[in-house]
């Protein structure tokens, strides 16, 4: 088990390496940048908006039960609502959705051009396979994944609002009154130092797990999912070490 673990590792990082050199063509290499923003960021809004609305709406129904009493004020819940969503819901549940949705999708692209022998077609031709198919797809998530998590918390916090109001839980005036109690802008560093990690763990490791795809269709399959496990996993133990860390 343990050489397994240092075997992947270390092919791992001499893959990271293998990513840093000169572009060929700059402009094919601006191309895959782009379409791979475009796969990433726009083809995972969907998900991103109705998984965000529904965590806030169930984060303030839930806090109002749990929390309110004759003793403590309604806007209370803003402020847990407001902290959770920011430190943990919006930054890591949704980059654990995304790992499966772009995870799957980068480590099956990847496998298939493996299996087809794209991708030593491209190596034949000299191309550097390494920085031209998965360099992009990891420039991609660190851009567009902060912007999906900042779009969750915002989004999150807008879904709390409505889902308090229309239950009769708390006011709008309530809620953007705690809103505004005690906030501390460093929640926000954190969460985007979150995002900047899982979004790092959910491109290279599908990624890793598809050029390195040896067999058929049926390994295709198995790649995308061990792709999809190991991201999730590394992402909470991130989460934990970044909040022992920074927190």
């Amino acid at each position: 088990m343990e050489f397994r673990f240092f075997y992947h590792f270390g092919r791992y990082l001499l893959m990271l390496k293998g990513m840093f050199s000169r572009p060929e063509n700059m402009r094919m290499y601006w191309k895959e940048f782009m379409k791979q923003c475009v796969d990433i960021g726009l083809g995972s809004l969907g998900i991103v908006v109705i998984i965000s609305l529904f965590l806030g709406a169930v984060t303030t129904v839930q806090t109002a039960y749990q929390l309110v009493s004759g003793f403590i004020p309604k806007s209370t819940i803003a402020q847990v609502v407001r902290d959770t969503l920011i430190l943990e819901l919006a930054p890591t549940m949704v980059c654990i959705v995304l790992g499966g949705v772009v995870g799957s999708k980068i480590a099956s692209e990847l496998g298939n051009m493996r299996i087809s022998e794209q991708i030593d077609a491209q190596e034949i031709m000299g191309i550097n396979t390494k920085a031209y198919l998965i360099g992009p797809k990891i420039l991609a998530a660190l851009v567009t994944i902060p912007g999906l998590v900042v779009i969750a918390a915002f989004l999150g916090i807008f879904g709390g609002l409505e889902a308090g109001k229309m239950s009769g839980i708390i006011s709008h005036e309530e809620f953007m009154q705690g809103l505004r109690q005690s906030f501390d802008g460093y929640n926000v560093f954190f969460a985007l130092s979150k995002a900047y990690t899982y979004s790092f763990i959910i491109s290279s490791i599908p990624a890793y797990y598809g050029y390195n795809v040896t067999g058929g269709a049926l390994e295709i399959g198995r790649a995308s999912t061990t792709a999809v496990v190991v991201s999730c996993v590394l992402i909470l133990f991130a989460d934990y070490a970044l909040a022992a860390l920074l927190l």
